[in-house]
């Protein structure tokens, strides 16, 4: 694929800011949108006209049909959609607000939705387009301390991988993205910290709010080489549906896979004497 369009969420830091940037290096014209249209104003392209920044809420409907809009008129299209727009939430299931648990769903979940919708048929008017959805290693293996990020990733995987099904036959890509920690500012300004039970202190949900804290800074991942990961799945027409990032997605991800399997193989007898006997 040469010089297409890229509209990015979330774009303004992270590995959406990076890899709106290397998108632009690659002679690509982006979309870059963030909730302060101002925080893009240091990215730039080849050209000028490469890149085009637009103020995007995603939990505000208007908001989003306002950007879909403008980028579908001056550009004339939208090729490759990525949902990258999101953050974290740290805690205990017990320890987590119902404000704090709103605000992950309505980002992750709900604004991811919302954008995708909007982005829907003008890719299905042209019977073509990629869309990608930035899920996590959470999205698959669920983490004690995270698990309203994992509700929310594991939300995105079930949604896109029905999606890819259905919009496969109208010429439509889909790709699920699992990274696991990229030296971004992801655990930084990207996380939310609920206010934490004393009895959860000692337990793996306290241990990995301290991994986390630790973390920042240090992640192994190189956010450059995710981006060129992504670019290159979104150009080779036989790209997975998932594309794990990095070797602790990798590794987590097929230990549970394996795990899965083993007890599905360990319980299928009580799992398959469930039917009535002449069914």
């Amino acid at each position: 694929m040469t010089s297409a369009v890229w509209f990015i969420t979330g774009a303004s830091s992270g590995l959406g800011r990076t890899l709106a940037s290397t998108v632009l290096e690659h002679g690509d014209r982006v979309f870059a949108t963030a909730r302060n249209a101002a925080a893009l104003d240091d990215l730039r392209g080849r050209r000028d006209e490469d890149v085009v920044r637009l103020a995007l809420d995603v939990t505000d409907p208007g908001s989003v049909r306002a950007a879909v809009t403008e980028a579908v008129e001056r550009a004339g299209a939208i090729d490759v959609l990525v949902n990258n727009a999101g953050h974290g939430l740290i805690g205990a299931l017990e320890e987590l607000s119902d404000a704090q648990i709103r605000r992950i769903l309505d980002t992750n979940v709900f604004g991811t939705l919302s954008v995708t919708r909007a982005v829907l048929p003008h890719m299905r008017a042209r019977r073509r387009g990629h869309i990608v959805a930035m899920s996590s290693v959470g999205g698959v293996v669920g983490n004690p301390g995270h698990a309203l990020y994992a509700t929310s990733k594991f939300a995105v995987e079930g949604m896109f991988e029905a999606l890819a099904g259905e919009v496969a036959p109208l010429g439509i890509r889909v790709t699920i993205v699992e990274p696991g920690p990229f030296r971004t500012d992801f655990f930084g300004r990207s996380i939310e910290y609920a206010e934490q039970i004393e009895d959860y202190r000692d337990t793996p949900a306290g241990a990995l709010r301290e991994r986390f804290t630790a973390q920042h800074g240090d992640q192994p991942g190189d956010p450059r080489k995710a981006a060129e990961a992504i670019i290159a799945a979104v150009r080779d027409d036989s790209s997975p549906l998932r594309l794990p990032l990095g070797q602790a997605a990798v590794t987590r991800i097929r230990a549970k896979l394996e795990a899965q399997l083993a007890d599905l193989q360990a319980w299928e007898k009580v799992s398959l004497d469930t039917a009535y006997p002449d069914a």
